[in-house]
This record gives structure tokens, C-alpha cells and sequence, in this order.
């Protein structure tokens, strides 16, 4: 038993306590979605085991083997891959906002050919935008205050990315604006251009909320977030059947596979799979996955003021920023802080592509952790050798 720990742990590198992260995600994931999706799976005739839970068992195992296979790469090759990662992904958003499948009055999905199963481009775009960003600040830091050379190239990838997401998503494109501007924070533009770019953003979340197709949509839903008491009860229903399922919890919960809520709940296993893990789990089981996810920021706070490379810190800044930024808007919402949004919980919520891409992210931090590991160890070697040569 040692040695196949061993020989597992020799096989995986980077940070540790990353990995025990991803680790129990994974199980929690598989043990809530199992019990989210008992009434789907009821009503369309089969067994959880049969329809649904193998499906995401093979999607978590799949994301493992993401996270260890992006964990090899050594992360300076993911310079190379955000340039073609951006090419794909800008006509990709536009096709699906002109022919995706519409599912509640949005084109977020595009049907991948021969196999059937839906993909969310913004997942793409989220990973291709944040590695092009720590690309483009990397290498043009010598001219970072330029306007012409440093300042416009970036933010144009920026603003373009925001519109086509933020058509059909404005959730998501509105957290990856939030990490895109992080990200110019700590790639020095100036804070002149920074607000700049504020300014111009907000302009554009005007016309996109007032004027854009799903404008009705997000009225609607600032409106019940602002003013509850004055909606009709179909319009603030989601809302309401979350903070049942919170309200039962209790502290210790109802236990695994017990939740009434997941019965009313239009999306228990993605949206609200929160609102579910606090009802089976009580607040000791919400205190859990927000440590969960203070401690992944942290360690990954850690990768990035120990990596030598601006390409390195900034690439882990930006993964990092995201992956924790989505997982406490997800469960902001799963407990009334914020309007009803469909940002799924990294690694925990069911969802093929989002669980892939989220994987691949982990797999780019870990690669940049195990950068820092073996540039620490060379150092402590040569250190070690000094007072033999003397």
C-alpha cells in the first residue's frame, strides 16, 4: 500500500494541498450529485446509478486525468496555446450567439457533432482570455504604459470577449471582466487606463442589460434580488425553495441523500447545488466548502509570489482569481446575497464541460506550483553544495 502512494505521489507534482483540494471536490461532487439528481432520474423512468451518477463519475475521472495531464506540460507552452486558444474562441462565441442551442432564451451551448452532447463556449473563452491576458502582460511590459503598443491590444481581446459572452451570459462575462481587471492590476497598467476600462465596461453592461436581447431577463431578476416583496411568487420561486433547503439544514444537517428541496429546485445538481450540500450537510458542511476554497486561493496566493516567471504568477493570478470568484458568487446566490445567476460551483456541480475546463485550469496551476517546487529545490541543492566545496 506504501509503495502505491508513493509511486503516486512521485507521479504528481505541485502543490500538495492543491491536490487534496481537488481530491475532496471531486467526492463531494459525486456524493451530492448523486442525491440532486434522484427526482430527474426517477422521473424519466431509470435508476440514478444508470442515467445520470455514471455519467458524472466518468466526467470527474475525466477531469482528473485533465488536471494530471495539464499538470505535466510545463505551463511556459501554454504562451503558444492561448494564441490559438483566442483565434478559436472569438469566431466560436460569435457562431454561438448566431446558432447555438437556445436553452431559457440564451445561446450559450453549441451540439458537438456525432456524440450528441452540448458545449458551453464561455468555459473556452474563460481559459483562453485569462492565458492570452497573462501572455500579452508578460510580453509587454516594456512598453506597458504605451497606449498604442500595450494598452489597446489588450483590452481590445478584453472588451471583445465581454460583449460576446456578456450577450447571453452576463454573469460569467461580468467575473471575467472582474479577473481581467485584476489581472491589469498586477500587470502595472496604470491606474488612469484601469479606470478607463471600468468606465467603458460599465457602458457596455448598460446597453447589454437595457438594450440587449435577454434585457427583460435581467430586469426581472435584479428586480426580485432588490425587491422580493413586491414579485409574484413564479418569479422569485428558485430564491425561495434555496433558502428553504438552508433554513432546514441545521448544523450538522439532514444527512446524505435526505434532502426534500432537491425535489422543487429547478437545478440542484448545478445552479443550487449548494443550497443542497447545506440541507444534507448543515453549516458545518457550508463552513467546509468555503475553507475549501480559502484555502485554494491561498496556496495558489502562495504559487504566485514564489514564481520567478511574470508569466508564471500572472497565469496562476488569473486561474486562481476565477475559480474562487465563480464558487463564491455560486454560493452568494445559493444563500440570497446576490441575484439568481447559472455559474455552476467549480468541480462540485454537474456539467461535462465545465467540470473539463475548470480541470484544465487546476492542471495550469499545478504545472506552474511544480515550476516553483523544482526552481526551490535547485536552489536548497546548490545552497547544500557551497560548504562542501570550501
Amino acid at each position: 500500500m506504501n509503495t502505491m502512494i508513493n509511486t503516486l505521489l512521485d507521479k504528481t507534482k505541485g502543490d500538495r494541498w492543491i491536490w487534496l483540494i481537488i481530491i475532496l471536490l471531486s467526492l463531494i461532487s459525486i456524493l451530492t450529485v448523486y442525491s440532486a439528481t434522484g427526482t430527474i432520474a426517477y422521473n424519466k423512468g431509470v435508476t440514478v446509478e444508470k442515467y445520470l451518477l455514471y455519467k458524472h463519475v466518468i466526467f470527474v475521472i475525466l477531469g482528473i486525468g485533465m488536471i494530471y495531464i495539464s499538470h505535466l506540460l510545463d505551463y511556459k507552452y501554454y504562451a503558444g496555446i492561448s494564441k490559438i486558444l483566442m483565434i478559436i474562441t472569438i469566431p466560436l462565441l460569435l457562431y454561438t450567439a448566431a446558432f447555438g442551442e437556445n436553452i431559457n432564451d440564451a445561446s450559450r451551448w453549441v451540439k458537438i457533432p456525432v456524440i450528441g452532447l452540448t458545449f458551453q463556449t464561455s468555459d473556452l473563452a474563460k481559459l483562453a482570455l485569462i492565458t492570452f491576458l497573462a501572455r500579452m502582460l508578460t510580453r509587454k511590459q516594456e512598453n506597458i504604459k504605451d497606449v498604442k503598443k500595450a494598452f489597446i491590444p489588450i483590452m481590445g481581446s478584453v472588451c471583445v470577449v465581454f460583449v460576446l459572452i456578456a450577450w447571453a451570459n452576463l454573469s460569467t462575462a461580468l467575473m471575467l471582466f472582474g479577473v481581467s481587471i485584476l489581472l491589469l492590476i498586477i500587470g502595472r497598467i496604470s491606474i488612469k487606463q484601469i479606470m478607463m476600462v471600468c468606465a467603458g465596461g460599465a457602458v457596455l453592461l448598460m446597453f447589454i442589460v437595457f438594450l440587449g436581447p435577454r434585457a427583460a431577463t435581467y430586469k426581472s431578476r435584479i428586480n426580485s434580488f432588490l425587491h422580493p416583496e413586491e414579485q409574484h411568487s413564479d418569479k422569485t420561486y428558485q430564491a425561495d425553495q434555496s433558502k428553504i433547503a438552508l433554513a432546514t439544514g441545521g448544523l450538522f444537517g439532514k444527512g446524505p441523500g435526505n434532502s426534500t428541496q432537491r425535489n422543487f429546485l429547478p437545478h440542484p445538481y448545478s445552479d443550487f447545488i449548494f443550497a443542497i450540500i447545506v440541507e444534507e450537510y448543515g453549516l458545518m458542511g457550508a463552513l467546509t466548502m468555503v475553507v475549501l476554497y480559502l484555502v485554494l486561493l491561498y496556496r495558489c496566493v502562495r504559487i504566485v509570489t514564489q514564481s520567478p516567471k511574470a508569466f508564471g504568477a500572472l497565469l496562476a493570478a488569473g486561474l486562481s482569481f476565477s475559480l474562487t470568484i465563480q464558487a463564491f458568487a455560486n454560493m452568494a446566490v445559493a444563500v440570497g446575497l446576490g441575484p439568481v445567476t447559472g455559474v455552476p460551483l467549480p468541480l462540485v456541480s454537474m456539467g461535462g464541460t465545465s467540470i473539463l475546463f475548470t480541470s484544465i485550469a487546476f492542471g495550469i496551476i499545478l504545472s506552474v506550483s511544480k515550476d516553483v517546487e523544482e526552481k526551490n529545490s535547485s536552489k536548497k541543492v546548490i545552497i547544500g553544495e557551497i560548504p562542501a566545496m570550501a
